[in-house]
């Protein structure tokens, strides 16, 4: 049988504490016989910025502009024949305007998108007879709530009218019909004889208005809070699929009673908005680098550390079966395609990116986007705060989830919440360019611990936060590579290869000198300048024309992304007009690739390099340089490995975290020198044989052996036990407008 939950909005559906806006959205998600339809003043516009909060049940139905506007929930079309006679007698936006000009307590609201009524703001003094009585020689009826609203709208129009014409159309009988409501402009739907609740902290005139009415119950909770209690008190929620909201806190929580999320089942939760693997129709499929955040962290649960960890699913991948991935602890957070495209493509790659980078000037801000980031954060923390043990550790990765700490203060004050950066840290002045700025400082200032790849990227971020009383603490823990793993594979693509009678540099072209680069299609790698690098060392060592190639392995990103495809066009450009300009019979300087290689060939092309070439204006890490020293390193023993000058040579951009390791034995470049990029280049052509062996075997030293698994453990290590204590706020609940 169903049953119809007619609620407000404000005050009522997105009033009370965000516990109780979860379980009433988890009761109806359980129970989809309960329809539920929205009854507000808002407009449509509005109401879909509403929806973006996943926090708010989607509507069937919903009842709008204060009763004017009545249309489908899931396109947002007009229910007609309804929505027209509640307009019949509408004389006119502006006939109502020019007649109730002449009364100066009424203020129009300008910013409120209106439809078939006329919103303003007045006082109770402004409220007179005159005014209403100019209202009903229109033909108009008026509503006035909260001692501030005043609503005029057509002669038959009104929550209540509009729920009758819907109940009528949909043969919906009272009996199984709840409304709820919490202000003056909710009275007409209080009428109707259908079951109904006022929310705690209604509108004294409503509850003075209904005090006779014995079908009324009035909660003691506020806002969603109160509509679940009288859904229980109807027994429209069955006890099996709803059980008692307020059970007794788990020991050891700082919850407060009544909280679903005192007693979850894991004492460590990771988050990371990329998952490890990849649904192709058939199975799953983990990445093809070995190397990285997703195949560290699947190692460290290989090797048995506990917990959960927490991922977005999108597009095909959140429709498809989800069998159990080998043994990976994975709890997917489903996100639609327009949702992950707000999220990711546009506020992660195009806002926060550019000034991640230190390109703040690229960065563009979409208000809409910036919605859709907000909501897959909140989505991410709900996530968290439900898989999450009293006291458990949480720890988040990147900037994509750079307002879950702050949300999981307010859900969770009893986690401690550590966030990696992968990423560079700009400086204050270039955070200080974004526009939500304040907001995100907000949110990062309530982390316990956050992590760096380096102590510069790490005093970035103090002193982004400095003048906080309470400031996370801070640490550096470089990212490594599985360095056995890349070793073996080296040791078995050279023995491939010498198998079957190919040189180990198989790869490398007739002309003579290999220049390699490997990295995913971003302006941040400076593909652009270093192929702007390469016709400017062409023209000055006319030598190596003929005999030098620089092979640029650049994969493509996800597509949508405006910058990276304007990139992509720069670039193709960019080398077209270079080897047009170079090209000599066969050979051509650049030779660009733009796919992505499996492991086993990427090995092959850091074995046959004699310059891997980064040159990135900006980056966390660069395990592409680790794992090229890891591959060179391993053959450095066996003179058949290798023809040529000897070991390749790593020439790396000043600005990446593997400097601050590596730099002592690579050659450092600027990548926003011209002049920089071909003279290092060129130098490290010319490098004699011994040199690049002393070279390599440094590289080798500084390298070191640590396991990813390892780095890991150390991290939650660090999270769990440098917390700094802090005592849980109060989080009042939000204030309650009636429009």
């Amino acid at each position: 049988m169903s049953r119809i939950l007619v609620t407000d909005l404000d005050g009522t559906l997105l009033g009370g504490t965000p516990d109780d806006r979860i379980r009433l959205r988890d009761a109806l998600a359980r129970h989809p016989e309960v329809t539920t339809v929205f009854a507000t003043g808002r407009g449509p516009a509005s109401i879909r910025e509403v929806l973006r909060d996943p926090l708010v049940p989607r509507p069937r139905w919903i009842i709008a502009d204060v009763g004017a506007t009545v249309i489908d929930g899931t396109d947002f079309t007009p229910v007609d024949p309804v929505q027209e006679q509640l307009r019949v007698g509408w004389p006119g936006p502006d006939r109502v305007r020019a007649a109730l000009r002449r009364f100066p307590a009424l203020a129009y609201q300008q910013g409120v998108v209106q439809n078939g009524r006329c919103s303003y703001h007045v006082d109770p003094d402004g409220l007179t007879d005159e005014l209403t009585g100019a209202v009903e020689a229109l033909g108009c009826t008026w509503v006035y709530s909260a001692d501030r609203y005043f609503d005029v709208l057509p002669p038959s129009a009104s929550k209540g009218n509009a729920l009758r014409a819907l109940a009528a159309k949909l043969g919906w009988q009272r009996e199984h019909i709840l409304v709820a409501g919490d202000s003056l402009n909710d009275l007409s739907l209080f009428r109707l004889g259908t079951h109904a609740v006022v929310v705690a902290g209604a509108e004294p005139a409503l509850l003075t208005a209904l005090a006779e009415d014995p079908l009324v119950h009035r909660a003691d909770r506020a806002g969603a809070g109160g509509i679940h209690t009288a859904l229980r008190k109807l027994r429209w929620l069955s006890a099996d699929r709803d059980p008692d909201p307020d059970p007794a806190p788990a020991p050891g929580s700082t919850s407060r009673p009544g909280s679903r999320h005192a007693t979850g089942p894991h004492s460590l939760v990771v988050a990371y908005h990329r998952p490890p693997l990849h649904w192709n129709g058939d199975d799953w499929q983990p990445p093809s680098s070995p190397n990285g955040i997703l195949p560290t962290l699947s190692s460290a649960f290989a090797d048995g550390l506990p917990g959960v960890w927490v991922t977005a699913l999108t597009g095909r991948d959140r429709l498809a079966p989800l069998p159990q991935p080998t043994t990976l602890p994975l709890s997917p957070v489903p996100l639609d395609t327009a949702t992950w495209h707000g999220y990711f493509h546009r506020t992660c790659k195009e806002t926060l990116w550019p000034v991640l980078m230190s390109e703040p000037d690229r960065s563009v801000h979409d208000e809409r986007a910036w919605a859709d980031y907000r909501t897959v954060n909140a989505r991410f923390a709900e996530h968290i705060s439900g898989q999450a043990a009293p006291g458990a550790t949480v720890w988040l990765h990147d900037y994509n989830l750079w307002l879950v700490p702050g949300l999981l203060r307010r859900l969770r004050p009893d986690l401690r919440t550590g966030l990696f950066h992968h990423t560079p840290f700009p400086a204050p002045e270039v955070f200080d360019t974004l526009l939500v700025a304040d907001e995100l400082r907000r949110s990062l200032g309530c982390l316990d611990w956050a992590g760096f790849h380096t102590e510069d990227f790490a005093e970035r971020f103090r002193r982004t936060l400095a003048g906080r009383s309470d400031p996370p603490h801070t640490a550096v823990h470089p990212l490594g590579i599985d360095r056995p793993f890349v070793e073996e594979l080296a040791r078995l693509r050279a023995a491939h290869l010498r198998a079957a009678h190919l040189p180990a540099a198989h790869r490398h072209p007739a002309s003579g000198r290999l220049v390699l680069s490997v990295e995913r299609l971003d302006y941040a790698k400076a593909p652009i300048q270093k192929v702007d690098a390469i016709d400017h060392l062409l023209s000055q060592r006319p030598e190596l024309r003929g005999r030098l190639t620089f092979r640029l392995v650049c994969p493509p990103p996800e597509p949508g992304i405006t910058a990276y495809d304007n990139t992509r066009r720069r670039l193709e450009r960019c080398v077209a007009d270079v080897n047009a300009a170079w090209r000599q019979g066969a050979w051509q300087p650049v030779d660009y690739l733009p796919r992505g290689l499996s492991a086993a060939e990427v090995i092959d092309e850091y074995l046959a390099a004699d310059v891997l070439w980064v040159t990135s204006l900006q980056d966390g890490m660069n395990l592409t340089a680790k794992e090229f020293t890891a591959a060179q390193a391993a053959l450095l023993t066996d003179p058949r490995s290798r023809t040529g000058p000897g070991p390749g040579v790593l020439v790396l951009s000043r600005h990446t975290g593997a400097a601050t390791e590596l730099g002592p034995a690579a050659l450092l470049t600027d990548p926003r020198s011209r002049d920089d990029l071909s003279a290092v280049l060129a130098r490290a052509l010319d490098l004699g044989p011994a040199e690049r062996r002393a070279r390599m075997d440094r590289l080798s030293r500084l390298l070191g052996h640590e396991r990813p698994a390892d780095w890991a453990a150390r991290i939650v290590d660090g999270i769990r036990t440098c917390t700094p204590d802090r005592t849980p706020a109060r989080t009042p609940d939000p204030a309650a407008p009636t429009a």
